[in-house]
């Protein structure tokens, strides 16, 4: 009972003063960590200054069922160079319409680069420029 009172009376300023502590001085208390707030903290460290090298993978189907090893290259975040002209015009038609399919679920790019050669590129691989405007414009190509 007697600590009772001496603590009211501290409180009040009746008592002797027990560690007051300066209010100027910020007083830090431990933080009890839980799951949540362990887990918002963490976030993925990425170097910058990578050395990966990133590689362009190059087909040349010869049927429609090549189509299913091209998506699973550009589910591997690689680009692919697909050059059509060894497919007759149907297979090649069916497999530009799938691999079109495929680039949009993906949410990548797929640029014209020739007659019968498509450049797909993943989300992570931008493409810079209109081939087809500049191939037109050199008259190299014939790409209507």
């Amino acid at each position: 009972m007697g600590n009772l009172v001496n603590k009211m009376m501290s409180v009040m300023g009746l008592g002797e003063e027990e560690n007051v502590q300066d209010t100027d001085t910020p007083v830090y208390e431990p933080r009890v960590r839980t799951e949540e707030t362990t887990t918002a903290k963490k976030g993925k460290v990425v170097n910058i200054h990578t050395t990966t090298q990133l590689k362009v993978v190059v087909l040349q189907p010869t049927s429609y069922n090549d189509s299913q090893d091209i998506a699973d290259h550009l589910k591997s975040k690689k680009p692919v160079v697909v050059n059509l002209e060894r497919l007759d015009k149907e297979d090649a038609r069916k497999m530009v319409d799938f691999l079109s399919g495929a680039v949009y679920a993906l949410d990548g790019s797929m640029q014209k680069v020739a007659n019968g050669i498509l450049l797909l590129a993943p989300y992570n691989v931008g493409i810079m420029g209109d081939f087809s405007s500049e191939l037109k414009s050199n008259g190299i190509f014939d790409l209507d």
